[in-house]
């Protein structure tokens, strides 16, 4: 084997070998912080802005089954039954596109997931394809190390929520006075409609269009499949 062959594959191990660890340390360690944080960070600071920053993690059984069951009535139905992707909703979206219609995203939560903690945003074609690539990578490494649950309690601990609000802790206390463990179904729905775009839909002063938004979610959270919850807070 060539120079240029050992490097390439020393490359290969080094990505492959610290990788699957940074996913596997992370089934068992709090997600403090995220690649997505920090970039708002840095943006605050440089429009002579104070950084903004409020995320406190909480364990799955700290938080109230109302906040799983409304994202995925909103977000993903199906998340408890696909392995990390849903292929129809894909389709859909790319057969839309085709069609001229407004581009809208076909993310599960699991793929929002290892974006989220993995990965940065970005916004030219090249980055958001190399990106893209790399994500379905981490969702299927999540997918098969950290299970559903793991997957959800991440989601719901550093997914932005709000200007400078990042996850279902930060936001009950900050919006609604109270921890995520009491968070009520309206509530909890309403955080689900600000995650397409958290930073110009505000849960605490909700228009309208999300207070409808909200009702149907709430609808749907009694018919897509029960969050699987770990026993201790099963029956609350």
């Amino acid at each position: 084997m060539n120079t240029l062959g050992r490097w390439i594959r020393n490359i290969l191990i080094f990505f492959f070998v610290s990788t699957i660890g940074m996913v596997v340390a992370l089934k068992y360690i709090p997600v403090y912080f995220t690649p997505l944080m920090f970039i708002r960070c840095t943006e605050q600071i440089c429009r002579g802005e104070s950084p903004r920053l409020k995320h406190e993690w909480v364990p799955l059984n700290k938080i109230s089954p109302n906040a799983p069951q409304a994202v995925m009535a909103s977000e993903d139905n199906l998340f408890l039954d696909h392995n990390g992707f849903d292929i129809d909703q894909i389709l859909q979206a790319r057969k839309e596109a085709q069609q001229g219609k407004r581009e809208r995203g076909a993310s599960t939560i699991s793929q929002q997931t290892a974006k989220n903690v993995f990965l940065w945003p970005g916004s030219s074609r090249a980055s958001k394809w190399v990106r893209k690539g790399f994500e379905v990578y981490f969702t299927v490494l999540i997918e098969k190390i950290w299970g559903k649950q793991r997957i959800m309690e991440v989601y719901l601990n550093s997914i932005e929520m709000g200007d400078g609000i990042y996850g279902i802790e930060a936001v009950s206390q900050t919006n609604f006075d109270r921890p995520a463990s009491d968070i009520t179904k309206k509530q909890a729905a309403l955080v689900a409609t600000t995650l397409p775009n958290p930073l110009n839909r505000d849960s605490a002063h909700p228009t309208k269009w999300m207070n409808k938004r909200s009702n149907k979610i709430i609808d749907l959270m009694g018919k897509v499949k029960r969050f699987p919850y770990p026993e201790d807070n099963e029956d609350k």
